[in-house]
């Protein structure tokens, strides 16, 4: 295993954006920044023998800083706290105290607010093995969350030659001095085919069985709706674009079928052309899956313009609104307990249907 530094010259609050680059024997390529603690590349090789990038994103840093992209933000490959998804009407109640923020969808917060974790540099950590971690301290009042938060993201990418499939492991530990709503995720656009485009024709599968109902505003509203008989039904597995309506494709929380923090998985999808399956594996209870209607980027990696519907997204997290909704498994990080998560990300360059 290789791991290199990039160092960008590029400064954010004093702190160097840097890109870790980490290659296995397979030729499996990562690329990760601590600004964001962004995926910007994920290389793997192809049912064919081609090495093929699976997700999007852009050539160098400089894309995801720029005016135009920021102004019209999808949140590319970032690590999205401390707050995944919305908070409905950006507010909560904890401990007796209301806490007010950031209005940044509508009437509600999404993805953490104004300057969210996507948006911060990382520190580096040294590591023993060939591994990534990254540590984040989000000071307390920091988007109006309380508490002072230490975030830690690793990212192991396997190179075990015994081992049939590429695995990328992400683990996600935080820990608060006080407490404070808690949600993290990753936000990968992918797309696995070897031309890119629609994802309409990918095979996907979700073991789920209900979804969580959402209002207009897509908050979480707390009713579980069944699939079953519905487009929303992936049970089994199915083109993504079969049963969607073309102009809304999929923005949905899937509440998977497993016990809390078991380790299983959240999707697998396949793509005919390449003959890459893409697993993904968790320890959250739920996945929000969705097919990137609103992008709209220009100038991505080697100059393609993305539009909607060229990449779906796995955001593996607890329920969105939960800190809204007792009922709901809990997502508030107290002093002595410790946040963890993890997700993998397995690559199989051969047909599995």
């Amino acid at each position: 295993m290789k791991v290199n530094h990039i160092y960008t010259g590029k400064f954010i609050e004093g702190k160097e954006i840097i890109g870790i680059e980490l290659t296995n024997r397979r030729g499996t390529y990562v690329k990760i920044y601590n600004y964001g603690a962004i995926i910007s590349s994920f290389v793997v090789v192809n049912a064919h023998g081609e090495k093929q990038d699976i997700v999007m994103g852009f050539d160098d840093i400089d894309g995801y800083l720029n005016e135009d992209y920021l102004a019209d933000y999808p949140y590319f490959g970032a690590i999205i706290g401390r707050y995944a998804n919305r908070i409905g009407d950006a507010q909560f109640n904890l401990d007796g105290k209301s806490y007010q923020l950031a209005k940044n969808a509508g009437p509600d917060t999404l993805h953490g607010g104004t300057t969210g974790f996507d948006k911060k540099v990382f520190d580096v950590l040294p590591t023993i093995d060939s591994s990534v971690t990254l540590r984040y301290i989000s000071p307390a009042g920091e988007e109006n969350f309380p508490g002072n938060v230490a975030v830690e993201v690793t990212f192991k990418l396997s190179d075990d030659d015994h081992m049939p499939d590429d695995e990328l492991t992400l683990d996600i530990k935080a820990t608060s001095d006080a407490a404070t709503p808690v949600n993290l995720t990753h936000h990968g656009y992918f797309n696995l085919s070897p031309d890119g485009g629609s994802i309409a024709q990918h095979i996907h599968r979700i073991p789920a069985s209900h979804t969580l109902e959402q209002d207009s505003n897509y908050v979480v509203t707390g009713n579980l709706l069944p699939v079953t008989g519905t487009p929303l039904d992936f049970q089994v597995a199915k083109p993504i674009g079969q049963d969607w309506n073309p102009e809304e494709g999929y923005d949905q929380t899937f509440v998977l079928d497993k016990q809390y923090g078991e380790l299983t998985l959240a999707s697998e999808t396949f793509e005919p052309k390449s003959g890459l399956t893409l697993e993904i594996s968790t320890t959250d209870p739920v996945a929000h899956f969705y097919t990137a209607k609103y992008t709209n980027v220009r100038k991505g990696k080697d100059g393609k313009n993305y539009q909607p519907f060229e990449a779906f997204c796995i955001e593996t997290q607890h329920h969105p609104n939960a800190i809204n909704i007792p009922e709901f498994p809990n997502t508030v990080l107290r002093p002595g307990e410790i946040y963890s998560q993890t997700t993998i990300y397995r690559i199989i360059n051969r047909r599995k249907w």
